[in-house]
């Protein structure tokens, strides 16, 4: 038997599995919509949380009555009670959690990383009127440290040619600064 819009409660009462595929296409927006409302930042339990609320619109299809409500409000109310018992599981989840055991990084860690980051942006900016080489030459002098002999040896070009680059890379840089 077809699955449409006149049939699919009677359906869904037979235990007809086509009538939750219809469900599913029809008002699948409406569950999303209420779990991205309320597990907006519970990616992991978004899947687990669709899948029980089409598990309660199966198991309680019984108890739904026309009269009393569209079946449109039924499954918003269903999704929302749900996603509101999914966003209570993981909030006592949480407060079981000891915090010791969580892996989260110092202020100086964090500090270091976030310091890092911000310098590194600000590096990439100001050479970014630089070759892609002459970046890598500057990168692997000024940032990294690393002597000229070996950075003429790493990159295969000679000594004198590095010291061009970075002297004519310099002025670039600073013409760059001054705007």
């Amino acid at each position: 038997m077809k699955v449409n819009e006149n049939n699919f409660i009677d359906q869904l009462k037979l235990k007809n599995e086509k009538a939750l595929v219809y469900v599913i296409d029809n008002y699948g927006w409406i569950i999303n919509s209420s779990i991205k409302k309320y597990l907006y930042n519970l990616k992991e339990y978004q899947e687990e949380c669709f899948d029980d609320i089409l598990l309660g619109i199966w198991n309680n299809i019984n108890s739904y009555d026309e009269t009393k409500n569209s079946f449109k409000n039924w499954v918003a109310a269903i999704s929302k009670y749900k996603t509101i018992d999914y966003k209570r599981k993981y909030h006592k989840y949480m407060q079981e959690e000891n915090i010791y055991e969580l892996n989260i990084p110092s202020k100086e860690d964090t500090f270091e990383i976030v310091t890092k980051n911000e310098l590194d942006k600000e590096v990439e900016q100001i050479l970014d009127c630089l070759s892609s080489e002459d970046k890598k030459i500057f990168i692997k002098l000024f940032v990294e440290g690393k002597e000229v002999e070996n950075v003429s040896k790493e990159m295969n070009i000679h000594k004198n040619n590095i010291y061009n680059r970075v002297s004519k890379g310099k002025v670039k840089v600073r013409r760059m600064l001054r705007k």
